[in-house]
C-alpha cells in the first residue's frame, strides 16, 4: 500500500515498486496512512506542517525551503552568502544529504534517489542545496548519489540509535533538545559516516565541520567539530555508549529500540508476537541493505533468460529467484538497471518476489475475469494481466485518478493493455449486491507495511499503534465490499505487506464469522509449503524468508 496518503484521500494498494520507479518513496509525512511494499506515491513538495512553519520559511513553488534569516531552528544564515554561488570545499553528498533530511523531516522530500533520469537528479538536488543554504558545490557524480542515498537511508534508519549516541556525547538533554534541525542533521550523518560506514574517521570530522561552518556559522563548526572527535576517540577505545538490556520487559524493550533503532511500541509487540531472538533477528534483517527483485515482463514476451542476458551486459551481479520463473534478485547495481532504460522499455519491473508470490495464490488463469480492488499503480495488476496470456479481463480500481493513469501508461508499455480496464472508484461505493461478479477477487489491503521495513527507511517512525486499530476497521469495511464482487464458486484473496497479525489472520477470521459463505482455501497448492501456515495461509517473513514480509489468504465462496 501506499505510505504516507492520508486515508481519507487513498485506500488504494501499491504492494511492490513495479513501474512507478521514477515516483521515490515518500518519507515523514504526518498522520495515518496506507502502505505497501517499496510503495510509490507522489507527495505535495510544498506542503510543510504547522509546527515546522513555526520554525522556518517553506513552501515556494519549487519546493525548497527557504532558511529564515534570523536564528530560528534551522540554522542561522548570513544574506552576504547569496553572492557565495560556488564552494568546491565542501562534500557535495554531504551538502546534499543535510538538506534532504530537512526536507525529509518537513514531509516534502523522497528517500531514494533512484528514478529514470539517473544522472540528472543531481542537479536537482544541487538545486535544493543552493535555494536553502545559498551556494552550490561541485556537480554529484554516480558515486556521489550512490553516498546520497545511502546515507539518507541509513541516517534514517538509525536515526533512533544516532540520536541516542549524540545526546550521550552532548551530556545535556536541553543542549540535544534544542539543537538546530541542520546542526541535528550534520552531526546524525558525521555519526552514522563514522560508526556505521566506519568511513575514515577525521576525514569525515573536517568534512562536516566545513558544512557546519559554511551553511551555518563557525561557532556550530566548532561543535561538530568536539562531538564528532570525542565519537572517534570512544569508538577507537571501544567505549561508544550503549543502553544495557535489562530489567523487566518494558525496560529491555527499551533498550533494544535504542540499539535497533525501532520505536519502542513496535519491539514490544513483536516481542510478545515472536519472543526476543526473533524480533532480534527482524530488527537486524530491517537495519540491512534491502535486497531488490526484478520480473521479466512475459507480457511483451520479454523472458527471464533475456533478462539475465542484459544483466550480465551491463556487468549487475544477481540470483534466480528459487520461488518464481519470472525473478531475478539484486543486492546492488539497480540505478545501472534503471539508467540503462530496461525498466522505461517495460522489460521489467521492480517487484518484490513477496508480491509475486500473492499473484500466485490468486493464480490468474487465461479466460477469467478478474478485478483488482485497490490497484494502482499497478504492481500486482500487471503481473496478474501478463499471466492472462490475453485472454480475459482485468478490472483494476482505486480511487486515485492519476495513479490510475499511470497504470493504464504502464500496460501499455508491457504490452497487457488489452485485458486491463481501470475504474475510478472508491471500492466501497462501488461494490453493490447488483454489481458484475467476478471469478476472482484480489483485495490487496491498506495496510501498515510493518513487513517492508527493509526496504522503507522511514516507515517504522511514521507508524503508531493507534495507526493499526484504524487500519483494521477500514480493513473490515473492505473485506465486505470486496466479498460483494465474488460470483458463487469464485475466489476472494485478501493480502497485505504486513507481519502483524492483526492486520491479517484477525481480519480473515472476523470476516469468516461474518460471512458463512465464504471459507479457506489452502494455499499449498499454489505457493512452496514453507511459506504457507497451519490456517492454510500464505505468508513470507523476513528472517525465514530473507523476503518483505507478506500475507495472503485465499477465500472460496461456496457455490
Amino acid at each position: 500500500m501506499e505510505v504516507g496518503v492520508p486515508l481519507s484521500r487513498s485506500i488504494s494498494t501499491i504492494h511492490n515498486t513495479t513501474v512507478a520507479i521514477s515516483m521515490h518513496f515518500p518519507l515523514s509525512i504526518r498522520g495515518l496512512g496506507v502502505v505497501c511494499s517499496t510503495c510509490t506515491a507522489m507527495v505535495n513538495q510544498n506542503k510543510v506542517s504547522a509546527q515546522s512553519n513555526k520554525t522556518s520559511n517553506a513552501g515556494s513553488k519549487e519546493g525548497s525551503l527557504k532558511i529564515s534569516t534570523s536564528r530560528s531552528r534551522t540554522g542561522s544564515f548570513n544574506p552576504a552568502r547569496k553572492s557565495q554561488k560556488l564552494n568546491l570545499e565542501v562534500s557535495p553528498h554531504r551538502a546534499v544529504s543535510a538538506v534532504r533530511l530537512m526536507r525529509i523531516e518537513l514531509g516534502g522530500a523522497f528517500a531514494d534517489l533512484l528514478n529514470e533520469q539517473g544522472k540528472g537528479s543531481g542537479d536537482n538536488e544541487m538545486g535544493y542545496v543552493e535555494r536553502t543554504l545559498g551556494f552550490r558545490t561541485r556537480d554529484l557524480d554516480d558515486r556521489d548519489l550512490r553516498l546520497v542515498t545511502e546515507i539518507v537511508g541509513g541516517t534514517i534508519r538509525w536515526r533512533r540509535y544516532l540520536d541516542h549516541m549524540i545526546l550521550s556525547l552532548c551530556h545535556d538533554e536541553n543542549t540535544f533538545r534544542r539543537m538546530e534541525p541542520l546542526l541535528l542533521q550534520i552531526l546524525r550523518i558525521g555519526f552514522y559516516e563514522i560508526d556505521k560506514l566506519e568511513m575514515p574517521p577525521y576525514a569525515v570530522v573536517d568534512e562536516n565541520v566545513k558544512l557546519a561552518k559554511v551553511a551555518l556559522r563557525p561557532g556550530a563548526g566548532n561543535m561538530v567539530n568536539a562531538v564528532l572527535r570525542k565519537l572517534v576517540l570512544l569508538k577507537e577505545s571501544n567505549s561508544l555508549p550503549s543502553p544495557k538490556v535489562e530489567g523487566d520487559l518494558r525496560q529491555q524493550a527499551r533498550a533494544l529500540a535504542t540499539i535497533h533503532s525501532h520505536p519502542v511500541w513496535m519491539v514490544r509487540r513483536w516481542m510478545n508476537y515472536f519472543g526476543l531472538e526473533e524480533t532480534i533477528k527482524l530488527m537486524t534483517w530491517n537495519n540491512s541493505d534491502p535486497i531488490f527483485s526484478l520480473r521479466a515482463n512475459t507480457g511483451k514476451g520479454f523472458t527471464r533468460a533475456e533478462l539475465v542476458m542484459e544483466l550480465e551486459r551491463l556487468k549487475v551481479p544477481y540470483e534466480l529467484s528459487q520461488h518464481l520463473g519470472d525473478f531475478v534478485r539484486m543486492s546492488i547495481g539497480l540505478q545501472v538497471v534503471i539508467q540503462a532504460g530496461l525498466l522505461k522499455k517495460g522489460f521489467c519491473s521492480v517487484q518484490d518476489e513477496s508480491a509475486g508470490l500473492v499473484v500466485s495464490v490468486v493464480d490468474p488463469k487465461p479466460g477469467e475475469n478478474i478485478i483488482d480492488c485497490c490497484a494502482a499503480p499497478g504492481g500486482k495488476t500487471l503481473f496478474m494481466a501478463s499471466r492472462l496470456k490475453g485472454q480475459g479481463s482485468i478490472r483494476a480500481i482505486d480511487v486515485n485518478k492519476g495513479r490510475l493513469r499511470i497504470l493504464e501508461e504502464t500496460a501499455k508499455l508491457h504490452g497487457v493493455n488489452d485485458v486491463v480496464t481501470t475504474i475510478n472508484a472508491d471500492l466501497r461505493a462501488f461494490a453493490e449486491p447488483d454489481c458484475l461478479k467476478f471469478d476472482k477477487v484480489l483485495l490487496d489491503a491498506p495496510c501498515s507495511g510493518l513487513g517492508v521495513l527493509s526496504k522503507r527507511a522511514d516507515l517504522r517512525w511514521n507508524r503508531r499503534l493507534e495507526d493499526l486499530e484504524q487500519l483494521k476497521n477500514l480493513q473490515d469495511e473492505l473485506l465486505n465490499a470486496a466479498s460483494i464482487l465474488v460470483k458463487p464458486g469464485g475466489v476472494l484473496i485478501y493480502s497485505t505487506c504486513s507481519i502483524d497479525p492483526m492486520e491479517n489472520e484477525d481480519r480473515v477470521a472476523a470476516f469468516l464469522l461474518k460471512h458463512q459463505d465464504f471459507c479457506v482455501d489452502p494455499a499449498d497448492r499454489f505457493v512452496p509449503s514453507n511459506f504457507v501456515t497451519q490456517d492454510g495461509f500464505y505468508s513470507s517473513n523476513p528472517v525465514k524468508h530473507s523476503l518483505d514480509g507478506a500475507f495472503a489468504a485465499r477465500l472460496l465462496r461456496r457455490g
